[in-house]
């Protein structure tokens, strides 16, 4: 077996498990599944239960794909520059979105327990993971905080995620926290608040020190 094969098949594995799952409650689906939910938690629309095939391709299916084609059209190569640590990165991603799709699947299938924290907190989650990672990730157009400033200085680019890291952990771990914590429709507004902090900022930040270090070079 060839062996960047072997290396794949325990993500493609892990693709698969939403689909065994989805086929495995099938035929205990409703007809009719939450799509949305609106401040306090309550489901406010439905569709058919074949959007949940859908959603599965586009959760891990679609995800694994681009995570594939990434490194190959990376004008620069950087993120295959990035080896074991780029592997370990698709892996987690991918394993989150397999996870998410898993979780959408048994609250379709378990409706009294319908709620959106649960989404919530794994996306706190994908936050700790991925400011974990941005110290990591080199300097390329596809992922990181991609601003003109971080792309044409790769001191920006390092200074900026070294930011960007710090505080896309701890708002994850906030997001968390407070959807244990709070009432559905007040943790809403927090989680909102926070990922524009943690988006905002570091996108500010770039432009602040690239001028700044442009600045000193003159």
């Amino acid at each position: 077996m060839n062996e960047s094969l072997k290396k794949e098949l325990p993500i493609i594995g892990i693709v698969l498990l939403p689909f065994m799952y989805l086929l495995y409650v099938w035929n205990s689906l409703p007809g009719k599944v939450p799509i949305h939910w609106n401040l306090k938690g309550e489901i406010d629309d439905w569709g058919s239960k074949y959007s949940l095939i859908g959603l599965v391709f586009l959760l891990p299916v679609l995800t694994y794909i681009l995570m594939l084609v990434v490194p190959k059209i990376d004008p620069k190569k950087r993120i295959e520059s990035m080896g074991g640590k780029y592997y370990q990165f698709k892996f987690i991603l991918v394993a989150f979105m397999s996870v998410l799709a898993l979780v959408i699947i048994y609250i379709s299938n378990n409706q009294k327990l319908s709620s959106p924290i649960m989404i919530v907190v794994l996306v706190g989650i994908l936050f700790v993971f991925m400011g974990n990672y941005f110290k990591v990730i080199k300097q390329n157009y596809f992922i990181g905080i991609k601003t003109p400033w971080t792309l044409e200085s790769e001191e920006v680019w390092k200074l900026t995620h070294l930011l960007a890291g710090k505080m896309w952990v701890i708002g994850g771990l906030l997001i968390v926290i407070c959807s244990l914590v709070l009432p559905e429709n007040i943790n809403f507004y927090f989680f909102i608040s926070i990922t524009a902090v943690i988006s905002i900022v570091p996108i500010v930040y770039s432009y602040l020190i690239y001028k700044k270090l442009k600045n000193t070079n003159q």
